[in-house]
Parts: structure tokens; sequence; C-alpha cells
């Protein structure tokens, strides 16, 4: 294969913070050929899109891919009821032979949570990489149990930006986001969440099965 197209349907811009980890996890289990990440921007389309199905439909027509991920957060639903909701809307939005190869993206709470390891990109990110400020980033094994890890996320990029008052708070800490999940080079400590294992080993059983 020449190169790898995928695409990523979610919510919302904010989850484009979910492509530099889909990226790695496919350069880890493919070789070394290029990779084209979309996220599917359906903003600018005339009619309002109102099921998830629909939103399928639209990203596959605008944005075709090789693999397509599909990205909801589990929000206190069972990872497998999410997977279920989402390979319904797959079959309502195309038919079997017209769609690519799906992979279900579930955080257990939401995908900031995945970004809460990494101390040093996250003060990189708030552009002050050699602060001092506690930071108190959570374990590891406990992110997944945060009730509202986007807003710990937020309120931990404006800490380590080492800015006080009107400053601070006018930090553009959505686009932070972004800029932490480029600069983590390694998401391996991942792999000792259930649901970042269930999400690579959809990866991996993909890729095999192209070789």
């Amino acid at each position: 294969m020449s190169e790898i197209r995928y695409t990523l349907v979610s919510d919302g811009s904010s989850d484009r913070a979910l492509l530099p980890i889909l990226t790695w996890l496919v350069r880890q289990h493919t070789a070394e050929c290029p990779i084209q990440p979309e996220w599917a921007d359906l903003r600018g389309l005339r009619q309002p899109i109102t099921t998830l199905a629909e939103k399928i439909r639209w990203s596959l027509l605008l944005y075709p891919c090789d693999i397509l991920f599909i990205h909801r957060d589990a929000e206190r639903q069972p990872r497998e009821d999410r997977v279920v909701e989402i390979e319904e809307a797959v079959r309502v939005a195309a038919p079997s032979a017209s769609c690519p190869p799906l992979v279900c993206v579930v955080p257990v709470r939401m995908q900031e949570a995945w970004l809460l390891f990494d101390e040093a990109a996250v003060r990189r990110a708030a552009g002050n990489p050699r602060g001092r400020e506690r930071l108190d980033l959570p374990a590891l094994a406990d992110v997944e149990n945060l009730p509202n890890p986007k807003q710990i996320l937020h309120d931990t990029l404006r800490t380590a930006s080492g800015l006080h008052g009107r400053r601070r708070l006018s930090l553009p800490v959505h686009r932070y986001v972004h800029r932490v999940a480029d600069l983590i080079e390694d998401y391996s400590p991942l792999r000792s969440l259930p649901a970042f294992r269930a999400l690579e080993s959809d990866v991996q059983h993909l890729l095999i099965s192209w070789r």
C-alpha cells in the first residue's frame, strides 16, 4: 500500500486532537508508508445534520478514505453500547460494499483524558516549557475516572502558562489542547488504559488483515 488515508468522524472540532493519537497508532502497526489523516469538517454544509448516520454519509462523500474512525465518548455508557450505536449508524449511512473498514474510538469519558499524562507536552503547549508551576496532573491510572477531563486539561494549561489575571483567562486553551496532542511523541503509556488498549487492538487487527 503506497499510503493510508483515514478520516475521523467526531462530534466537534475539539476532537481533532485525536488525529495525532490515531496516526501514532496506525504507525505502530504498519510499514513506513505515508499516512494522510483528515478530520471530517462538516461545518460548512447548508443543511443541518441531525443524526450520526447523516454525518457518516457526508463524511464518506467529502472525505474518501481507507479507514474510517468514528469517535464517541462513552459518557457513562458501556463501550459496547457505543460500538453498537456506531455500527448501526454505519449500516444506515452506507451499504457494506461502499464503506471502508471501521474503527470505533470510544474513550471512557472524553478524549482529553488521553492527553493528561505528559507534563512536558502540556508546558510546551502552554508556551512556558521551563515553568515551575505545580500542575498536579492526575495519575494515569485515574484519568478515565475523572468527571470532567476537558476542564482539568484547560485549567492545567492555564496554570502551566504562568500567566495571571486577564491574560490567563484569555488563553486560547482549545487551540492549546491540539498543540498538546501534536507535541506528545509517545502514546505508549496509554496502553495501561482498557479503552486505549481496545482501540489499539482494533487498529492492529484491521491492519494485519490488509497484509
